[in-house]
């Protein structure tokens, strides 16, 4: 089905109903990017059976079961485990060794939608020999999101994508070791996820809840406006231990934001840094 498209005067529509859905559901979409916003309303107004943005809002207002569904359409829960692999191998070779002088570990990941990265990092500590002196942060304001996270089934087609990028992100033996296979699906081990603490968290109105010595948020900030973006970086570098990393997207930097004085660059094409002392 052909997806309806909002009217070109709709940005009144978009910022009402982006009010609407911080008044009712707390969720505050009104500092992401207009253009990214406007594609996926747009694709969720032929889901919902909606013809106009405010037809949408009125729904969503006296329909609590439709918002779910446009919050899948909002929060992108696309991933992949060892997504860009050049990045996990840049941490494994940079990043690693100095955090094996770490007692005890706290990593931070950020927008962790499904949980892709969530047991990518999992697998690349245990492969290291860290993961059971970490504790994962695993954030995300999609409930759904991560309540599949939680789960740790993976559709088995994915699977042999997910280990040509393990064996790219210079994995340690097989990426199958990780994971029993039943009925077209992969359910990753429980031990994975032992550390793990899944949590609702807004980069938009949250604030720092831990001290961590890493912080990943990979393809999340491409999503918000600057001023969201600036808050954000923020947010991960009062996170950020003395010398902590934070690693980003392919297609983020920090290099055009006012928090890039605080942070070394690492890695450019990794897109890592280091917290200045």
């Amino acid at each position: 089905m052909r997806e309806a498209e909002p009217a070109r005067d709709d940005s009144l529509e978009i910022r009402l109903l982006l009010e609407a859905v911080y008044e009712a559901y707390h969720y505050d979409f009104r500092s992401y990017a207009p253009a990214s916003l406007k594609r996926r309303l747009g694709q969720a107004l032929g889901r919902l059976g909606c013809r106009t943005i405010s037809g949408m809002q009125e729904r969503i207002l006296h329909d609590p079961s439709a918002f779910p569904v446009l919050l899948q359409y909002l929060t992108v829960p696309v991933s992949e485990m060892f997504r860009d692999p050049t990045f996990y191998l840049a941490l494994r070779q940079q990043v690693i060794p100095r955090l094996r002088t770490y007692p005890s570990l706290k990593i931070w990941i950020a927008g962790c939608s499904t949980g892709e990265e969530v047991y990518s990092f999992a697998i690349l500590l245990q492969e290291e020999g860290l993961l059971d002196r970490t504790l994962i942060y695993a954030t995300d304001i999609n409930a759904e999101s991560l309540r599949k996270a939680k789960a740790g089934v993976f559709e088995l087609d994915r699977i042999r994508q997910f280990t040509e990028n393990h064996r790219r992100a210079g994995g340690l033996g097989s990426l199958s070791a990780h994971y029993t296979a039943a009925h077209g699906a992969a359910l990753f081990d429980k031990a994975l996820r032992r550390n793990v603490v899944f949590s609702d968290h807004s980069l938009a109105t949250d604030s720092v809840f831990a001290e961590v010595q890493l912080v990943s948020c990979r393809n999340v900030l491409i999503y918000f406006n600057k001023e969201l973006q600036e808050r954000a970086v923020g947010l991960f570098k009062d996170a950020l231990s003395h010398k902590g990393f934070l690693g980003l997207g392919s297609k983020e930097s920090l290099h055009f934001s006012r928090h890039a004085p605080a942070f070394t660059e690492v890695d450019r094409e990794a897109r890592l840094y280091q917290k200045n002392a």
